[in-house]
């Protein structure tokens, strides 16, 4: 039986890897960047005293984060000018292609965090949800501030890399309004009290 279940998760897995990989390929000027931002995301995680579980979960949603862009037409994707305002509209409803192209398969549902909610902002200005403070899942917060690093030292369709990538082990300190006031450094400050899982999303309980 135990071993039925250990080939069953690594076939799951497998399929999450092909999925990323795919999306890869699709957008090569990003290529590569689902698995960096996994690997910085999970031990991230990891310093942050998640579970085994929980840092499966971490995994998956990093792979899967951008998986809703399959809904976005390569026009927009692709666009080497600016976007128009209804364009922006299109592009930001990817979180929640992904939630429900995802949400329907059970075992990626506690997964959903981080691809459901990685472009929310501390402040309430992100999206889908207008998520505000430790309302944002752990998990999600951890993925931002990786994603927008990578996203710094990477080449876009529309833009040269504003960081080089020399850099690469240099921590981000991301916007006082994204993660945290006072930036990457304290974006775990909220959550070293007692973290419980319900429902897919992290709920904290700071001490003191």
């Amino acid at each position: 039986m135990q071993r039925s279940l250990t080939e069953l998760t690594l076939a799951y897995d497998t399929t999450i890897e092909g999925w990323s990989r795919a999306m890869d390929l699709r957008d090569r000027e990003t290529e590569g960047h689902t698995r960096r931002v996994t690997e910085m995301t999970s031990r991230l995680a990891r310093m942050a005293g998640m579970t085994s579980e929980e840092l499966l979960h971490v995994k998956r949603g990093a792979l899967l984060h951008d998986m809703g862009k399959l809904g976005v037409p390569d026009s927009i994707l692709f666009k080497r000018t600016k976007l128009t305002a209804e364009e922006w509209d299109i592009m930001r409803r990817h979180p929640h292609y992904t939630y429900e192209m995802l949400h329907p398969i059970q075992y990626l549902r506690p997964a959903l965090d981080i691809p459901y909610c990685h472009h929310e902002k501390w402040d309430g200005t992100g999206y889908p949800r207008g998520l505000k403070g430790s309302q944002i899942p752990l998990a999600a917060r951890l993925f931002a501030v990786v994603d927008v690093w990578d996203a710094l030292r990477s080449d876009r369709p529309y833009r040269k890399a504003l960081v080089s990538p020399k850099s690469a082990g240099v921590h981000p300190r991301p916007s006082r309004d994204s993660l945290r006031p006072a930036g990457g450094g304290t974006v775990l400050s909220d959550d070293r009290g007692k973290r419980q899982r319900t429902g897919g999303q992290f709920k904290q309980q700071a001490q003191g």
